[in-house]
């Protein structure tokens, strides 16, 4: 069965709704404790290669080493929490990162670990974290209503910032009077606060959509979906570029505090935990302003903001001054961040959300990762103040994507699932799913008078088919009857077309009953399938609406 949404609220949804679904709540909770050890080690391990290190460009590694496993495993992620049972998958990457945290906390502690073994765990650390994220924030979107989930996603970012204000300054108090590696310890057992919440969790099973899918074919698919919805491309184009130019104050903070201010641990920490209480901030600036700010000025307002912060950080000496710079930072960062999550989850469909939000963050990641990389390298061959001016440049350049690359809201999107089509009935009995390629024809009657206006809504349906498994997909006119008007499209499988019948949404089939009304006649268009021969033979086979009139060949 498909998952069981909880009813929406009755009343106006707010920033504290989601806490309204106690399933939501437990996992809210637990995730704060987690993220609060994530926080303790990020600073204990930047700190701890600070120390052993007087590379700067080692020091921006961890940045990279945190980042590029999302790169690489973000999209697998995605497919395998589409595939599999999203409970047993948090469940493993949950108690590999307590097994790797707690790791690397007792070879620290043992005094035997060294600059380029701290990267390599946090190295295992991301890949814990890339497999997880995806299914992690897609959960959310099972635990409460659509109307409420952008303020559960803007939640979930004050989750992470509560902790990014309050783990940085207890990491930094546990280096300061002990040594990084209780900070590990204490992140490995962080994670059992949210191992144990999803395992009592009870989730309903997934309801089957068609023949099961293969682990390429689940990727392949999620790149289509992604490559034929425009409203995505605008997404992945402005994250990317502001995670490159973002990640030069995360690389290089520590540089700034240990290297320019000759200052300590403690520092550092507090620096994080100023960022970390301007998102809590920001959030609820977003609860009152949000509805007046659209997602394009909000993400623009984030970009010049982090202009001011590299500036400030090239050319500032002040903590004083730094410190409500870091707030200011903390609350852009929210609020870039917290717009483009909601565009992505708001315009993506439960079948292929897991897969669209992980494309999301490995675009995002390669720019943190390849941000921290350049700006690591600049800073070590031009010094540290030419790098942070060279991203504070980068941020105000693509200041201007918000021209080009506008985001969008999904406000009054419907996602459900439309009713499914009715599976095409076969003379000879079901078919093997691997059979194929299979091509659909659809014939309307279409008045040329009516072509204008009849051609891009016939587009968009072409596009459609595209983006839910077509390879191939167009519109034909009969030169010797041009009222007779084609649609095809070529499909790999059977039962891959099968899989399309269960993807079509409302949204969709909104778009699909505006090309019937084109359609002239007493009867409805006429659909035919045909399958590669000789793998199936000559069939033919009524289907009953919405397509009465289908042969299958």
């Amino acid at each position: 069965m498909t998952p069981t949404l909880p009813p929406a609220p009755a009343a106006k949804a707010n920033l504290w709704s989601p806490l309204a679904y106690h399933v939501f709540r437990a996992v809210w909770i637990a995730s704060l404790v987690s993220n609060v050890g994530t926080w303790m080690q990020n600073v204990a391990g930047v700190w701890l290669v600070t120390t052993l290190t007087t590379s700067a460009l080692l020091v921006a590694l961890m940045q990279t080493a945190s980042s590029l496993p999302a790169f690489l495993l973000s999209l697998p992620g995605g497919a395998l929490a589409d595939l599999i049972d999203r409970r047993k998958l948090l469940l493993g990457t949950q108690g590999f990162m307590a097994v790797v945290a707690t790791g690397l906390g007792a070879l620290t502690l043992a005094g035997q670990v060294s600059a380029v073994g701290v990267l390599g765990f946090t190295f295992l650390l991301g890949m814990g974290s890339a497999l997880n994220s995806p299914v992690w924030q897609t959960v959310t979107t099972e635990l409460v209503p659509r109307p409420v989930l952008p303020f559960a996603i803007t939640l979930n970012g004050v989750s992470n910032n509560i902790a990014r204000a309050i783990g940085p300054a207890l990491g930094g108090l546990v280096i300061a009077y002990y040594s990084p590696g209780w900070v590990f310890l204490l992140n490995g057992v962080s994670f059992l606060a949210t191992f144990a919440v999803i395992y009592f969790w009870r989730r309903d099973p997934d309801e089957p959509t068609g023949p099961a899918e293969h682990f390429l074919g689940a990727l392949r698919a999620g790149m289509r979906y992604v490559h034929y919805a425009p409203a995505l491309h605008a997404v992945l184009v402005r994250v990317f570029a502001f995670g490159f130019g973002a990640s030069a104050m995360w690389a290089l903070l520590s540089v700034v505090v240990a290297r320019k201010l000759h200052l300590s641990a403690g520092h550092y920490g507090a620096m994080l935990s100023w960022l970390g209480a301007g998102a809590v901030a920001g959030a609820f600036l977003m609860g009152r302003a949000g509805q007046r700010l659209s997602l394009n000025r909000r993400v623009l307002l984030g970009v010049l903001m982090f202009v001011a912060t590299n500036l400030s950080l090239a050319l500032v000496e002040s903590t004083y001054v730094l410190g409500p710079v870091m707030f200011f930072t903390g609350t852009a960062w929210l609020m870039a961040m917290t717009s483009f999550s909601t565009t992505v989850q708001l315009n993506v469909p439960r079948w292929v959300q897991a897969r669209v939000v992980s494309i999301y963050m490995l675009v995002f990641q390669a720019g943190m990762s390849l941000g921290s990389l350049a700006w690591g390298e600049l800073a070590d061959y031009l010094g540290l103040q030419i790098a942070l001016f060279a991203a504070a440049a980068w941020m105000l350049a693509s200041a201007l994507l918000s021209v080009p690359y506008p985001l969008r809201a999904a406000d009054g999107l419907d996602l459900a699932p439309a009713d499914p089509w009715p599976d095409p009935a076969v003379a000879d009995g079901p078919l093997d799913p691997e059979d194929g390629p299979v091509v659909v024809m659809i014939e309307y009657r279409i008045d040329p008078a009516d072509w204008p206006a009849f051609r891009p809504v016939a587009d968009r349906l072409s596009r459609l088919r595209l983006r839910d498994g077509a390879l191939r997909a167009g519109v034909f006119a009969d030169l010797a009857e041009p009222s007779r008007i084609t649609e095809f499209y070529y499909v790999a499988t059977w039962g891959e077309h099968l899989r399309q019948h269960h993807r079509f949404t409302r949204e969709d089939q909104l778009i699909e009953n505006q090309v019937h009304r084109f359609h002239q006649g007493p009867d409805d268009p006429r659909v035919t399938h045909f399958l590669a021969f000789p793998l199936a033979t000559s069939v033919s086979a009524e289907v009953p609406a919405p397509y009465p009139n289908v042969e299958v060949h």
